[in-house]
């Protein structure tokens, strides 16, 4: 079992401040999705995880050791950052050949994970010709040469078709049900809700968030869906205690804003009104990162 341990974590490029004291923990057995806004240092904390860029400040340990200490590193971690890099005249195979070589894989490897990620009838084609979500399957095949124990894996779903992108999540979610730890950034909050077991969200280089998706999300369930057998008294009396009510069409349900379940009960027995339903609704991946990013970006400018 082997965690990524991130200390400290500080990069500054000239008076830019790209990671903040970053401080977390990814553990082994789940998907981790990474997210962040554009620029607030995901890709950055990744190339410093693999050695890429030194850290201004603090550490980046996967397994206790540094990317530089590891002795066999593909075989520990395998990533995936660009997949613009490859040879262009090369074919899928003779560049994966190139990378188990340069790493003392065997070559019967390399078709196992074209096989693996849906290149086997391609595999003598030449990466020119490769639409960009093939080069991710590419890319994804070099990570998964050394049968890592570590994945770390920036934007892999960029490119690929529906049916790509849910053999990625299958995929991503059998690694971690292996034991492996998965650590994928994405700006693809919905699928990440699906994928993703455990957030880990920053913002301006901070932490703002971190833990299993459902306590991330359910820690900012604000959302009640209630009925009432009498819905029109019951919706004046939310109203007049100073809650918002929305209608939802078609049903007699309505949606109270910015409440829980515990208020609107209580607005309900005190005014002896019966309901019939009443429900938190756990806010969505989409709602909670737009709140805790904008609360990060209203921070910086003041």
């Amino acid at each position: 079992m082997t965690t990524i341990e991130l200390t400290g974590l500080t990069k500054r490029f000239g008076e830019k401040l790209a990671v903040d004291g970053l401080t977390a923990t990814v553990r082994p057995g789940a998907v981790t999705g990474f997210l962040g806004p554009n620029g607030s240092g995901k890709t950055t904390t990744m190339r410093m995880l693999l050695g890429l860029d030194a850290p201004t400040a603090g550490t980046a340990r996967i397994g206790g050791r540094t990317y530089a200490e590891l002795t066999d590193p593909m075989r520990t971690v395998g990533a995936l950052l660009d997949p613009s890099w490859m040879h262009p005249n090369r074919s899928a195979r003779a560049h994966l050949r190139w990378t188990a070589a340069a790493a003392g894989i065997p070559c019967a490897r390399v078709d196992a994970v074209l096989e693996l990620v849906g290149l086997a009838p391609v595999a003598g084609k030449p990466v020119r010709m490769f639409s960009l979500g093939m080069r991710q399957r590419l890319a994804l095949a070099g990570a998964l040469l050394g049968e890592p124990e570590v994945l770390v894996l920036d934007e892999p779903a960029n490119g690929l078709d529906p049916a790509g992108i849910v053999w990625l999540r299958g995929h991503l979610q059998r690694q971690a049900a292996e034991g492996r730890t998965v650590l994928v950034s994405s700006h693809l909050l919905a699928e990440t809700a699906l994928t993703a077991t455990e957030l880990l969200v920053i913002g301006n280089g901070r932490l703002l968030a971190q833990g299993p998706t459902a306590e991330v999300l359910g820690g900012r369930a604000r959302t009640v869906r209630v009925q009432a057998a009498a819905p029109e008294a019951f919706t004046a009396a939310l109203r007049a205690a100073g809650h918002t009510v929305r209608g939802l069409p078609g049903e007699r349900a309505v949606l109270v804003p910015e409440a829980t379940t515990a208020q609107v009960g209580e607005i309900a027995a005190r005014h002896g009104l019966a309901l019939l339903e009443l429900t938190a609704q756990p806010a969505s991946l989409e709602e909670t990162f737009m709140e805790l990013t904008t609360d990060a970006a209203a921070e910086v400018a003041s």
